[in-house]
């Protein structure tokens, strides 16, 4: 038995008193005691992952440029809101500030330190249970990198008539080069020669050539290198471009990074960039590796923003709880132990709040419809605190707002080209002192993923027979354990939702959120939430 009330908003003042004092002397008690429950968090792939650009993040050293010891000093802090995995954008030596133009792949871009940093917090991260996974930049490298460098000028000094040769030069066939100008934007000439480069992000990331059997060798070196360094994985960047506009040889090149990593380590974590629609990325899961990003659910136009700002049944609460099946079920086409990767901004996207227009209660809403969901959920820095960052990529990577006061320990000036940010919540110090705070929220909504395993490993189904367009009613069923998400997603209604326990197995409220600091409560088989919040029940 269910069904679903809408309460109105009018009711006799004594009546409000009566409930206000009812709600305090029992259900607020109740708000805490799911906040203590011990976490025991599984040493697993299934993990809340946190991404740091390195650049903006924190400053050790006082110029003003984010390092790896400023990661460290930040590492209690990033463990403290419940992350247990790190994604580090790239780190290598680099002639740009956000350094997806590689020059040498075996170190570290001195403006963030050296291999000993490396080394150090590799080893703080373990003794967090972090796993730490960096951005590997395959599909180009920095045209400074030697082996271009090598290739352009041997072909440069070739003599009339002349044919390149790997034999003469094995750089040659690690690039795409062809003879005469191809009709595309995307090849490079080089020199005044007759010879150009594919180069589909710029014109200083020249791609490289999959089909080269010696290239691949030295990609595993590279890998190798880093696993053996101790890294957890690999986010492997704009996996689509390998052979832009077939996936069929990008799973191909994927099927062979995934095989050789899991051959060195086999827990390893990969996550890829393939950004496009559901059916295009979900194609990608046949290759082995574990996730791809869920852009289904990013971005301003994604699922998450479309379910919060605006309305109708294609926007509603049941169309987020179908869009999760939708994912859930075209990514087990191609493998049944996929792992999704929901996130809803990275470093190429809007920020959140901007998303959200910077009203409060829906930024934290957005965090609980992007963390809650099945899989590895990626948050960007500073979406907990709601920083701002719109517009040139520059915009969307600026400093990680610590502190108000711009020149205190810890602060970085951001990239030189980022036009100046005005941030429309409080500094990270501030709101973790504020319980109300979207920091605050964000770390009881991993809280919840973390007390619950079942909410990051679960197969989805629906609670079809609950049909409040307001109301989104999942299932999630792990080893044999099945627990019961329900959101409401009404801006402004509080609704009750009377579930069977009997018929439904479920024995306690495990866990709740509400954006505004209120409580939900379960008397008998009714579940009354305040607009916009979220109960776990098991």
């Amino acid at each position: 038995m269910n069904r679903v009330k809408k309460k109105g908003k009018t009711f006799w003042a004594l009546t409000v008193i009566g409930v206000l004092l009812i709600g305090c002397l029992g259900a607020c008690g109740k708000k805490d005691d799911w906040r203590t429950k011990d976490v025991q968090v599984i040493d697993d792939n299934y993990r809340t992952w946190y991404e740091i650009f390195v650049y903006s993040f924190c400053d050790s050293d006082g110029d003003k440029i984010g390092d790896l010891q400023g990661v460290i000093s930040k590492l209690d802090y990033i463990a403290d809101m419940g992350f247990n995995g790190i994604w580090l954008m790239p780190i290598m030596p680099s002639n740009t500030y956000h350094k997806y133009d590689v020059k040498d792949y075996m170190s570290i871009d001195a403006a963030y330190g050296t291999m000993e940093d490396f080394d150090e917090l590799v080893a703080e991260c373990d003794k967090r249970g972090i796993k730490l996974i960096i951005d590997l930049v395959l599909n180009h490298t920095s045209s400074s990198h030697p082996w271009f460098v090598a290739a352009c000028d041997y072909l440069k000094g070739l003599g009339e008539g002349e044919e390149p040769s790997a034999e003469e030069c094995p750089y040659y066939e690690y690039y795409n080069f062809v003879k005469d100008a191809p009709p595309s934007n995307n090849w490079h000439q080089v020199g005044s020669t007759d010879y150009y480069y594919e180069g589909i992000f710029w014109g200083e990331m020249p791609d490289v050539n999959f089909g080269c059997q010696a290239l691949r060798e030295e990609f595993e070196a590279v890998m190798k290198f880093w696993l053996d360094k101790g890294v957890g994985g690999f986010r492997l960047d704009a996996v689509k471009e390998f052979y832009s506009g077939a996936a069929g040889k990008n799973v191909e090149v994927l099927t062979w990074v995934n095989d050789y990593v899991k051959s060195i380590k086999p827990d390893a974590y990969m996550v890829g960039e393939a950004w496009d629609g559901l059916a295009t990325y979900a194609q990608y899961y046949a290759s082995g590796i574990d996730s791809f990003f869920n852009f289904e659910f990013a971005d301003y136009s994604g699922v998450i923003a479309k379910t919060l700002t605006y309305t109708g049944e294609s926007n509603s609460a049941q169309a987020y709880a179908k869009a999760l099946i939708r994912v859930q079920n075209a990514i087990r086409e191609y493998r049944e132990d996929a792992i999704d990767a929901p996130f809803f901004v990275n470093h190429d996207l809007g920020r959140g709040a901007g998303s959200l227009r910077y009203d409060e209660r829906k930024i934290k809403m957005g965090a609980a419809l992007n963390i809650l969901m099945s899989g590895s959920a990626f948050v960007y820095y500073g979406e907990e605190i709601g920083m701002t960052g719109s517009g040139k990529d520059e915009n969307k990577r600026a400093p990680m707002y610590w502190s108000a006061d711009a020149s205190a320990a810890g602060m970085t000036r951001g990239p030189l080209d980022m036009e100046p940010q005005e941030n429309r919540f409080p500094c990270a110090e501030e709101q973790i002192k504020d319980s109300t705070s979207i920091y605050s929220f964000f770390k009881d909504t991993i809280l919840l993923r973390n007390q619950n395993p079942e909410i990051a490993r679960g197969t989805v189904a629906r609670l079809e027979e609950i049909t409040d367009l307001d109301i989104a009613a999942i299932s999630k069923t792990y080893n044999g354990t099945t627990i019961y998400v329900i959101y409401n997603l009404s801006e402004t209604d509080e609704k009750t939702v009377v579930l069977s326990a009997e018929q439904y197995g479920y024995s306690e409220l495990a866990g709740y959120l509400t954006v505004d600091g209120g409580a939900v409560t379960l008397e008998g088989d009714t579940l009354t939430l305040p607009s916009y919040s979220v109960a776990v029940l098991r």
